[in-house]
C-alpha cells in the first residue's frame, strides 16, 4: 500500500494510471464521494501489491543489522534501502530507530467502542470491522448515587452476536449522567458501602448478560479519590476472577496529584490491578478549545514515554480518534464528524488539505458565507505514525473511539499491516 498526497492538476484519473489500480477501489478504499471531486493536499491509501508492511524497530545494545534483519525475516540489503541514513560501515546507534520490511506484520490487541443507540446499527458497525477487533466495549452502563450499576442503552443481541464474530465484548460503564460527573463518582468511591454496591453489580451484570468482562470508564474523579479508585479496581477484579478488567484513563506525561482530571489515576496502582490500560491519547484539541490537532505525534509520545515507566507495555494500549473537530473562528462552537465526513468536508467546500509537519496531522479551513471554520481531523498519515509509535514501543494494542464512524483508510491499513490478536 502507497500514501498519495494529491497535488495540484491531479485527477482520480491520472492517480489511478500513475499506479494501476481502478478508479473505484481508490474510491472505496478511501470513502471517497461517488463525485469523483479531490483536492490538493488529500492523503489517498493506495492498494498496491507485493509491498512488505514496514516494521518500526529502535536499536538496542549489541543489535546489529543482521540478527535485526533475522529477527525480521528479512535481509540487511533490504534494511539498507529503507533506511538511507545508514552509512557505511553501518555501525548502529543504541536508540537509533530503523524502518523495516518485513513479513512479519505488527502483533495488536484491539478494543472497539459502541454506543448501542439503535441495535441495528450497531450490529452493522461491529459486523463490518470484526475482524480488526480483539475487543468490543459496549458502553451502555452507568451507575446510581448509591452505586448500583444500571444499563442507560439496551444492548441486547449486540453481546451475543459479538461473540459469534469472536470478539470478546466488554461491559462499559462511566460516570455519566447527562454528561461525566465527577460528584456522582466521587461520591461512590468514597464510601465503602456503595463502593461494593458497585462491585457486586458489575460483576452480576457482567456474567448474567454475557460480557467477557468489564471496561471502567470514571471520568473526573475527584483527586482526593485517588486511592479509593485503586481499591475499588483491586476488589472489583478478585470478584471478577477470570473475567476481564479494562480500565481507560485520561493521558498525562507527569503525576499530577492535585489535578481535577488526571489527579485520580495512579497509572502504576491501576496498571497493576487491572488486566490492561487504555490511555485516551485524544481530545488533545478538545471541544470548544482552539482549533489544535486531536492528538499531535509529539504529545502521544510523550504520554507513552510517561506511561511505560509506569504501567508494562503489555498491558498498555492508547486510543485512536475516528473523528475530526470542525471549529468556528474565534467562538470555538465545536461540530464532531467522522475522519471520513472531515475528509468529504474538504472536498465539498473545495479546500485544500494541509499537513502539519510537527504534528503529523491534517487540518484546513474553509468558509460558510462570513463564517470562519477550521477542521483538524486524522488521516492515514496520522495513523500511521501512531501505529508507528505502538510497534517502537512494544505496546498492547489500541482503542478506537467509537467504530459507527466511518474511517475506512485505518480499517484498510489494519488489514494489510495488522495481525489483530483473538483470543
Amino acid at each position: 500500500m502507497a500514501v498519495h498526497v494529491v497535488k495540484n492538476g491531479e485527477s482520480l484519473w491520472t492517480i489511478s494510471n500513475y499506479y494501476s489500480v481502478p478508479i473505484s477501489t481508490i474510491v472505496r478504499t478511501n470513502g471517497l464521494t461517488a463525485t469523483g471531486l479531490i483536492v490538493p493536499g488529500l492523503a489517498l491509501y493506495i492498494p498496491e501489491s507485493g509491498r512488505l508492511p514496514i516494521r518500526i524497530y529502535q536499536v538496542k545494545p549489541k543489535d546489529t543489522l543482521w540478527n535485526i534483519a533475522q529477527r525480521y525475516n528479512t535481509s540487511v540489503s533490504s534494511l539498507i534501502n529503507e533506511n538511507p541514513d545508514l552509512q557505511t560501515p553501518y555501525l548502529l546507534s543504541i536508540g537509533q530507530r530503523l524502518r523495516i520490511p518485513s513479513p512479519i506484520k505488527m502483533r495488536l490487541a484491539t478494543l472497539g467502542f459502541i454506543q448501542p443507540y439503535s441495535l441495528e446499527a450497531s450490529i452493522q458497525s461491529l459486523e463490518a470491522v470484526a475482524d480488526q477487533l480483539t475487543y468490543l466495549a459496549i458502553a451502555a452502563y452507568s451507575l446510581t448515587n448509591e452505586g448500583y450499576a444500571f444499563m442507560k442503552l439496551n444492548d441486547g443481541g449486540l453481546v451475543e452476536r459479538s461473540r459469534q464474530l469472536n470478539v470478546i465484548p466488554l461491559l462499559m460503564i462511566r460516570n455519566i449522567i447527562n454528561g461525566f460527573k465527577s460528584e456522582l463518582i466521587g461520591t461512590v468511591l468514597g464510601n465503602e458501602v456503595y463502593r461494593n454496591n458497585l462491585i457486586l453489580s458489575l460483576v452480576n451484570l457482567a456474567k448474567q448478560r454475557g460480557y467477557g468482562g468489564v471496561s471502567i470508564d470514571f471520568e473526573f474523579i475527584p483527586p482526593e479519590r485517588r486511592e479509593d479508585f485503586t481499591l475499588f479496581l483491586r476488589d472489583l477484579k478478585a470478584q471478577l476472577g477470570e473475567l476481564i478488567l479494562h480500565v481507560n484513563v485520561h493521558a498525562k506525561s507527569e503525576d499530577l496529584p492535585l489535578n481535577p482530571i488526571v489527579g485520580g489515576y495512579d497509572y502504576r496502582a491501576i496498571g497493576n490491578a487491572s488486566d490492561f490500560v487504555a490511555v485516551m491519547t485524544i481530545d488533545y484539541g478538545y471541544p470548544t478549545g482552539p482549533p489544535a490537532p486531536i492528538a499531535p505525534i509529539g504529545w502521544v509520545e510523550q504520554v507513552i514515554n510517561y506511561a511505560v515507566t509506569h504501567i508494562n507495555p503489555r498491558k498498555l494500549q492508547i486510543s485512536l480518534a475516528l473523528y475530526g473537530y470542525d471549529k468556528v473562528v474565534p467562538s470555538n462552537e465545536t461540530t464532531a464528524l467522522s475522519v471520513q465526513d472531515a475528509q468529504n468536508l474538504a472536498l465539498t467546500a473545495r479546500a485544500p488539505i494541509q499537513y502539519d509537519a510537527i504534528a503529523k496531522a491534517p487540518w484546513y479551513r474553509y468558509w460558510k458565507g462570513l463564517e470562519e471554520h477550521v477542521v483538524w481531523f486524522e488521516d492515514i498519515r496520522s495513523y500511521i505514525e501512531k501505529y508507528n509509535l505502538m510497534d517502537l514501543y512494544q505496546l498492547y494494542g489500541t482503542t478506537f473511539w467509537q467504530i459507527s464512524l466511518p474511517s475506512p483508510q485505518n480499517w484498510e491499513y489494519m488489514r494489510n499491516h495488522i495481525d489483530v490478536i483473538k483470543l
